[in-house]
């Protein structure tokens, strides 16, 4: 069972996600547990009254439990009473079940990653590029791209990377002379340090290495590296980590130089336009048409108008 499926007055049993607990004292000084359940549909909160000091070590934020209880209506929210728990065999779990995910499937997002890597045919270009993603190939698949914000799901990276490489693709194919090879390969690498800077998919926060460093120095690094481990002499590598110095676009968004190439101003577009439209369709979800959605912090609070169909 789902979460979005459960009613007022269920008495069921399914696996959610610990997204978040606190702890709270009852009128009679009894312990209490807040805890929000959640899955790929929803989430919920929910009560473990009565909370002795294992259940205090066993409801950990990230674990995958199975819950047994009953389903309440209070203050016309459902809320989830919890009778028992256990967790969940670690073998077991497709935590695309219970996190949000790409709107597209993450099958579909890897056979476009493929398509994207054959079309690079420059040899060192090629040969960094599939050294590099090789890699972090399984973490590629179903890392967020952002712990909020943009792409902030699970396989968001991946969406968002290939998304930059047909925007960046398309933008190229107005203009001559533009290197198609460095522009997809720097486009599908450009976040691939997100990969060490946040967590991973189940609740995603920044590493020790990721709120030090960042994925700008982080991938620029990985770059040199591998260029150095494969021996390569051409410049390809300096143009790549260029491209990933520079796609923010600005000094004052985090990127160290501004971009100084062709092929990095189009990735540095592409990246800036990809970022903004998935903020806004996420802000539109939850809009009518004929109204206008709530500020958006990240689009410098502006407040967008969803027009109506016609």
């Amino acid at each position: 069972m789902k979460i979005n499926e459960l009613v007022d007055g269920q008495k069921v049993e399914f696996d959610a996600l610990i997204a978040n607990v606190t702890k709270g004292v009852s009128t009679n000084a009894a312990t209490y547990l807040n805890v929000t359940l959640q899955d790929s549909t929803g989430s919920i909160e929910a009560k473990k009254w009565d909370a002795s000091e294992e259940d205090i070590k066993f409801y950990t934020i990230g674990k995958i439990i199975k819950v047994n209880g009953d389903v309440n209506l209070y203050r016309n929210s459902l809320q989830f009473k919890i009778a028992s728990a256990q967790k969940v065999d670690e073998a077991t779990i497709d935590y695309q079940d219970f996190v949000i995910s790409a709107p597209i499937k993450k099958e579909v997002l890897e056979t476009q990653l493929h398509e994207y890597m054959s079309m690079v045919k420059d040899p060192d270009t090629k040969l960094l590029m599939d050294a590099l993603i090789n890699k972090f190939y399984t973490p590629f698949l179903t890392h967020p791209a952002a712990t909020r914000n943009h792409h902030e799901y699970c396989s968001g990276l991946l969406h968002h990377s290939v998304s930059v490489a047909k925007l960046a693709i398309a933008i190229a194919d107005f203009y001559n002379d533009i290197d198609k090879d460095i522009l997809i390969a720097g486009a599908l690498l450009h976040d691939l340090g997100k990969i060490i800077e946040l967590s991973g998919p189940i609740i995603p926060s920044y590493t020790t290495e990721g709120r030090l460093i960042g994925h700008i120095s982080l991938m620029q690094s990985e770059i040199r590296e591998m260029a150095h481990e494969l021996n390569i002499k051409s410049e390809v590598p300096m143009l790549l980590e260029h491209m990933i110095l520079s796609h923010h676009g600005k000094r004052e968004y985090g990127s160290p130089v501004l971009p100084m190439t062709r092929e990095a101003l189009i990735l540095s577009i592409a990246d800036d336009i990809d970022a903004k439209m998935n903020i806004l369709d996420k802000a539109y979800k939850d809009t009518n048409e004929g109204e206008f959605t709530n500020r958006i912090y990240p689009l410098e609070e502006r407040a967008f108008y969803k027009p109506k169909k016609r």
